[in-house]
């Protein structure tokens, strides 16, 4: 495996997470879309600090995003079932009219 391929891997999860962000309209799918941005990036920091420098300490800082983005696929998830329950849909276009 090469740095190119870790990277052409990686761009291709954030072409796949863009595209759904963009073309989908259910909260879930778009909080998916994100995930997969954000897996590409982090694939693509790993790859790279694996290949230009194999210290571990990197892989601590990789660690915690990854708890960072379990917390936002949480949050996500909660805000599309708080959606379904008050208004029996999840579509990005209700999402304003969450009032506190």
């Amino acid at each position: 495996m090469t740095v190119e391929t870790v990277l052409l891997v990686a761009s291709a999860l954030v072409a796949v997470g863009v595209y759904g962000v963009l073309s989908q309209q259910v909260v879930v799918m778009v909080v998916m879309g994100l995930e997969l941005m954000i897996n590409g990036v982090i694939l693509a920091a790993g790859g790279l600090w694996w290949f230009l420098a194999p210290d571990p300490s990197g892989q601590v800082l990789l660690l915690v995003v990854i708890a960072a983005m379990t917390v936002e696929m949480a949050m996500g998830f909660a805000v599309a079932t708080l959606l379904h329950r008050q208004a029996g849909h999840d579509m990005t276009d209700m999402a304003a009219e969450l009032h506190g």
